[in-house]
């Protein structure tokens, strides 16, 4: 990608975006050396025009940037950079620069799948989810069924926490059997966007 950094006298802005949620966090600015130092260490790097020198993100506070993808606009004059946060992004401590939560809660279940994820790839002895994935898919599928059972009697003579409770049980157990075939919450996601009609 070519850069136009004499556009706007050596500088472009770049907007940071959390990769899992979307939301934006912040927006800072890079001369060719940070985007360079940016592409080299994965970890987002911005000219500070307080400092006047190269500034990586979370170099003091250890709230760095992790670079998952850059991107270029139209007119080759500002970056979308998407990043995994290591912690707050705002030097006042919250979670972006425009004072919102970066996380929303169905999001949520995105990175509980990655979690189940690594759980499947690494099968660290002792671990709940080890078990399920050792047992096989039968297993899996038999625990899917027993947790929406218990979700149906919660739903019908239970209380509202229980039924969360058990409720909550299934999903992850869905997700863990998911998981096993290959296949994303995501999916789940689109084939219901497929059949929603407004």
């Amino acid at each position: 990608m070519k850069l136009d950094f004499d556009k706007s006298g050596g500088l472009i802005p770049a907007i940071i975006q959390d990769s899992r949620t979307n939301k934006v966090l912040m927006l800072g600015y890079m001369n060719k050396e940070a985007y360079q130092q940016t592409k080299e260490t994965g970890r987002v790097t911005f000219f500070s025009r307080t400092k006047n020198r190269l500034w990586m993100k979370g170099e003091t506070s250890g709230n760095t940037l992790q670079v998952v993808s850059i991107m270029v606009d139209c007119d080759n004059d500002t970056l979308l950079i998407k990043a995994i946060p290591a912690g707050p992004v705002c030097h006042t401590g919250t979670d972006t620069c425009f004072g919102e939560k970066n996380i929303e809660d169905v999001l949520f279940l995105k990175e509980l799948q990655n979690f189940i994820e690594r759980r499947r790839q690494e099968m660290p002895e002792g671990s709940y989810t080890t078990s399920l994935f050792q047992k096989g898919v039968n297993r899996m599928a038999q625990k899917v069924g027993e947790e929406a059972v218990e979700t149906v009697i919660e739903a019908t003579n239970g209380t509202e926490d229980g039924f969360i409770y058990e409720a909550s049980d299934m999903i992850y157990h869905l997700i863990v059997l998911l998981t096993s075939k290959g296949l994303r919450i995501e999916d789940l996601a689109r084939e219901l966007k497929k059949r929603h009609k407004e």
